[in-house]
């Protein structure tokens, strides 16, 4: 929204001296530095009463002096106004002075009143309107002049005396009658409106108004916190900055002597601090920067010791934390986070919570009157809760009124109605705060209870209260509820039918239909789950949330949000947490979560627990036992990487293969070093784990080139899982293979595994391979090597392919040789292609040799625009890192995000080095680059390619994508955007790779809900391998949720996990019934034969919890699943006709298409 805001109009700007006024200047100081990072026009338009200081105001708003600046002083005024300054005798404060005010405001105000006119009197405090009424009533009765304040002769007075009823304030409809009436903020908004209508109508004569100055405590220090959780302050240098926007930096420059003491009265830092100005601080420092850096040091330090934030006093710099974050999305003071860091525990009761909530100091303005005490005792008697200290002090009393509001009390006295709306008001904003704070420590059972007094503020409705009552239903019903049905639950309730229910609460079946009605209607949802060991300490639990209730518009609306949380055995800490939405069009919503099993030995139990959002009484809990669950060992399969003497290529390779490398390489790297002999120079099978940037393609493409050229009929296969990894493989190799004799072919057709005549490379796609061997009748002849890219990207089709080839090439002496990113177990991949101890190859991904620094950065913040905004800043930060001359790639979760996110850095690197070139390199001159830009087709890329910033995704035109790389080669581009599923077709890399957030919303179909889904693994090894660089060091920043970190960091580090997909999907089924179709059928045993060569075998015998294999045996599991796929392939078959040809084959999942 700030990018669209042209015109800012702040009306009665004079209260800058109020309270208020903080929040005034940091809208302006924001707004001013937007306009100025940005080069954008925001036009500020202020309007005040008369100011003797106008100039000032003028100045802080930036509106010049010459023209836009507009002053009217009393002269100008259309009705002339008369002002009398009445000196009151008596020490100020003492009961005399008190009556000699009183009786001087009755002789003005009567004065007025005998002359038909109507009067406002201002008081200093809420309780003194109606002590000040009360007093000119007594004064007007004692004169003999109450007729003259009466308004019985109006001719609405009837009307009014009626409307006046209604209300539950006793004092102003007591005052009424005498023509007085009371008006001020504390007062529900039903009484106020009346007060102004009835004073309108000249239906009352003199009104009670409340006018009180309110001194700026601690506004700096709170206002701070704010641009620091928005991210445009990021250390004190920043801060210092933003000060100079501010109303306090023009009246300490102009004024400092005076100012400067007024700066330490109204701050109130700390008694011990003095924050005043030195007389001749302004003659060295016009500009008061130290003065400024100052404030700005100790208004961080405060924040950092309430926890708010981190403050390096070394460098400066801030980092925001979850309380400052909560704090300034709730607008809680610093001084109420402090009261929590105190009171704040792990198990709290509801009254604890309400306890702990009433010490806010945003309650220090309801104070304690003794005229009120017999009553809160009176409430303090119904209310559940106790309450710590009594009526007696302020806390107690904001805790028995937001009780008594909460079980629908009500109270009598007129200040208490207004107490009371203030803290339901203030309370329930406070209790979100709360329960952010809650989640944020992963504090299980507070969690649960502060998610119950939010709704209990909200309803009005305690959680022990019948949830029914969240409906309109009748009285009656209610009655009958908690007479004969108090113990049966809603769930219960559903079971019965309308007459039974009717018969159950006493009444008849209309009214038995509408709590059925109601009962179904409430939130209700079934849940199911699968426990999946990602490794020995790792386990996924995959959640299936069903709707169990019926949508209605009226009582849903559109949303209905909820909680799903993984609890500890103790019920003492959130494991993971998720928010959840049900649409009316969403049934299943899947969720799943990570937790870590320590020392690989499983706690006794977890609890999954859901929680709506909004219903009171809408929660439930699923019990998941896990002493018999089996986790998979711990992997021995990882390879130590030695310290040999790295091998001069051409030392090692064939004459003909040298000229290729030359080019490229002249020595091996430690991995290529260590793997190269059992990979080039023997025959067996062959499994290679590195990590990403480690050469595995070049040693690839030696071992096809030297297999090849071993004779003149020579044939290679290489399977690659996606299309843009197939023609890039065909691209490098024919590029290298020219002057060899070598045909490297990209098989797209039917005879793809037909063999060739002479020395052949085929490339072909893990799909297009399994529909080839899938309709191939005759065996597959001499086929001499078979190379899997990839493997760490293995899913249902690529797995049954690479199966069926084995089974297919069993006879022949075919070699298989596989290449796969780092993985955290990669015995059973080798077993799967048949490889010996001596063949497999498992190194770490912290074996590479190139240098990577990896750093994490976590946020609570739900997947939203907020969460772009306060990465913005720190993503920026680490674009930084990156040398003049260097280059960052930033990845984003989708297109639509592209621009936005970019405009975010770039305001962040306005903001920084106040110029407008952005990230552009000082060095490009303006002509060279002009001539770049008339290239562009889509001129809405001009503005961002100017300012060094591109972009890389499929939906921008494939001129333009061609360019935004030339650019980035040539430097002149030195931040690329890239949206998530561009990252395979990103042909570059970078020095800093920054990922804003692994989180992104996934349709399933058109018109379906979305639903927030978690990048993959591959997805971000992907992302990090554009980090990783032959000569430098390269940086990745990861930016994601706080519950996510210790996943993503342990597999990046440690390697990928990897498992079977293939019960997951139709592949095999698919496959099956086309099988059956062909002559000769398909028996069971011939599913268990092509089952005993997949992956899948072997990861049932040591991950079996994952695939719910129960069986010691691995042939019975075997037996099940192939039971199973029969089973679904004969749907299959019946499904469509019984043609082998319209059985559809298998096809890839995940599959991106590839447009370079």
């Amino acid at each position: 929204m700030s990018q669209s805001l042209k015109l800012l109009i702040i009306d009665e700007v004079h209260l800058l001296n109020e309270e208020r006024g903080a929040v005034i200047e940091t809208i302006v100081a924001r707004t001013l530095r937007q306009v100025e990072s940005s080069q954008s026009m925001i036009r500020i338009v202020g309007l005040s009463a008369t100011l003797p200081n106008y100039m000032d105001v003028a100045e802080f708003l930036c509106v010049s002096k010459y023209k836009g600046l507009f002053y009217f002083d009393s002269s100008f005024r259309p009705v002339p106004l008369e002002q009398h300054f009445l000196g009151i005798k008596g020490k100020p404060g003492s009961p005399q002075s008190k009556k000699n005010l009183d009786r001087v405001t009755f002789l003005k105000v009567s004065e007025l009143v005998a002359q038909g006119h109507q009067v406002m009197v201002f008081v200093h405090a809420r309780k003194e309107t109606v002590k000040t009424a009360l007093a000119l009533q007594e004064a007007a009765l004692a004169e003999g002049s109450s007729d003259d304040f009466t308004c019985e002769d109006h001719p609405q007075y009837a009307f009014f005396r009626r409307s006046i009823g209604e209300s539950r304030n006793k004092e102003m409809k007591q005052l009424f009658d005498h023509g007085f009436g009371i008006h001020h903020a504390g007062m529900l908004r039903s009484d106020r409106n009346m007060m102004e209508r009835m004073f309108e109508a000249r239906a009352i004569k003199v009104s009670l108004k409340l006018h009180r100055q309110w001194l700026f405590h601690g506004g700096l220090v709170d206002s701070l916190n704010a641009e620091i959780s928005l991210g445009t302050v990021a250390n004190v240098r920043d801060a210092v900055r933003w000060l100079g926007y501010t109303y306090l930096f023009v009246r300490m420059r102009k004024n400092p002597f005076i100012y400067g003491q007024y700066v330490f009265v109204h701050m109130s830092f700390n008694s011990n601090i003095t924050v005043g100005i030195a007389r001749d601080a302004t003659g060295d420092d016009p500009q008061l920067g130290s003065k400024r850096h100052e404030l700005a040091t100790f208004a961080a330090k405060k924040l950092a010791d309430a926890r708010m934030i981190a403050f390096d006093q070394t460098t400066g710099a801030f980092t925001i934390k979850d309380l400052g974050r909560i704090a300034a999305k709730y607008y809680i003071r610093h001084s109420s986070i402090e009261i929590f860091n105190k009171e704040f525990r792990q198990r709290m009761s509801e009254a604890d919570v309400l306890g702990m909530l009433s010490m806010s100091t945003e309650f220090n303005q309801v104070q304690v009157r003794e005229s009120e005490g017999k009553e809160l005792e009176l409430l303090m008697e119904r209310i559940p809760c106790d309450v710590k200290g009594g009526a007696d002090t302020s806390q107690g009393k904001v805790n028995i009124l937001l009780q008594g509001a909460i079980s629908r009390e009500s109270v009598q006295d007129f200040a208490l109605v207004s107490d009371m709306a203030y803290a339901m008001q203030n309370g329930g904003r406070i209790a979100r705060a709360l329960l952010e704070i809650a989640i944020s420590r992963k504090w299980a059972n507070v969690t649960a209870v502060l998610m119950g007094i939010n709704k209990a503020i909200e309803k009005r409705l305690w959680p022990f209260d019948q949830p029914l009552k969240q409906f309109d239903l009748r009285a009656d019903i209610f009655y009958g509820l908690d007479q004969w049905a108090d113990e049966w639950s809603v769930a219960q309730l559903t079971s019965l039918d309308a007459a039974e229910l009717g018969k159950l609460v006493h009444l008849n079946e209309i009214h038995g239909q509408a709590l059925l009605n109601a009962a179904k209607q409430f939130p209700a949802v079934s849940i199911t789950y699968d426990l999946r060991p990602l490794g020995s300490d790792v386990l996924k639990i995959c959640t299936r949330v069903k709707r169990a209730f019926t949508w209605s518009t009226k009582v849903h609306g559109s949303a209905e949000p909820f909680w799903l949380w993984v609890e500890d055995s103790d019920g003492l800490f959130v494991l993971q947490l998720s928010h959840l939405i049900f649409r009316e069009t969403t049934d299943v919503l899947n969720v799943d979560f990570v937790i870590s099993i320590l020392n690989g030995i499983p706690p006794p139990s977890i609890t999954i627990r859901y929680v709506s959002d909004r219903w009171m009484g809408a929660e439930d809990e699923i019990f998941i036992p896990l002493e018999s669950l089996v986790m998979p060992a711990a992997s021995t399969s990882n390879t130590p990487l030695l310290d040999l003497p790295l091998l001069p290529t051409s030392s090692v390779v064939k004459d003909p293969v040298v000229p290729i490398l030359s080019g490229m390489i002249d020595h091996f790297n430690a991995i290529q070093t260590q793997s190269y002999w059992s990979l080039v120079n023997t025959r067996c099978n062959t499994l290679l784990c590195a990590p990403v940037g480690s050469g595995k393609s070049t040693l690839a493409q030696i071992l096809v080139w030297m297999t090849t050229l071993r004779s003149r009929e020579s044939w290679v296969v290489v399977v690659t899982p996606r299309r843009s990894v197939a023609i890039e493989t065909v691209s490098e190799l024919r590029a290298a293979s020219r002057n060899t004799g070598i045909s490297v072919e990209y098989a797209t057709g039917p005879a793809a595994l037909n063999r060739p005549k002479g020395r052949v490379i085929r490339v072909l796609t893990a799909p297009h391979l399994l529909s080839v061997i899938s309709t191939k009748i005759s065996l597959i002849d001499a086929l001499d090597m078979v190379v899997c890219e990839n493997l760490e990207l293995l899913d249902p089709a690529y797995e049954l392919a690479i199966s069926l080839l084995r089974h297919a090439t069993q006879s022949y002496q075919t070699r298989f040789v596989g290449f796969s990113d780092s993985l955290n177990d990669a015995s059973d991949m080798a077993d799967w292609l048949d490889v010996d101890p001596s063949g497999l190859h498992s190194f770490r991904p912290t074996d590479r040799d190139q240098s990577l620094v990896l750093s994490t950065l976590t946020f609570t913040i739900p997947q939203s625009g907020a969460l772009f905004k306060a990465m913005a800043k720190p993503a920026h930060t680490a674009i930084q890192m990156a040398l003049p001359g260097e280059s960052a790639i930033v990845f984003v979760p989708s297109r639509g995000q592209c621009k936005a996110i970019a405009l975010d850095l770039l305001t962040q690197c306005a903001l920084e080095t106040e110029t407008e070139r952005g990230y552009l390199p000082p060095d490009t001159a303006p002509q060279y680059l002009e001539d770049y830009l008339a290239r562009l087709e889509d001129t809405s890329l001009i503005d961002f390619v100017s300012k060094g910033v591109g972009f890389f995704h499929e939906g921008i035109r494939k001129p333009d994508r061609n360019l935004m790389l030339e650019l980035y080669a040539e430097g002149i581009v030195r931040v690329l955007v890239v949206p998530r599923d561009s990252c395979w077709t990103l042909p570059v890399r970078a020095t800093v790779v920054v990922v804003m957030g692994t989180q992104y919303f996934h349709v399933e179909a058109e018109g379906s809900d979305r639903q927030l889904r978690d990048y993959e693994l591959t997805e971000l090894v992907r992302m990090q391998s554009r980090a990783v660089r032959h000569i430098g060091t390269g940086h990745f920043s990861l930016f994601c949720q706080a519950e996510a970190k210790d996943t993503f960091t342990r597999f990046l580090n440690e390697g990928l996990p990897i498992e079977s997909q293939l019960l997951e999907t139709d592949d095999l089924a698919r496959w099956a019934s086309f099988q059956a179709g062909r002559p000769g059928g398909l028996k069971e045993q011939d599913v268990l034969d092509v089952l005993s060569f997949t992956f899948l075998a072997r990861r049932i015998v040591s991950n079996p919890a994952y695939y719910d294999c129960t069986s010691t045996s691995r042939d019975e599991d075997l037996s099940r699943i192939a039971d199973k796929i029969l089973l679904r392939a004969s749907k299959f078959s019946s499904s469509v006709s019984a043609s082998p040809a319209s059985i559809p084959l298998p096809r890839a999942t995940n599959m991106t298409k590839d447009h370079t």
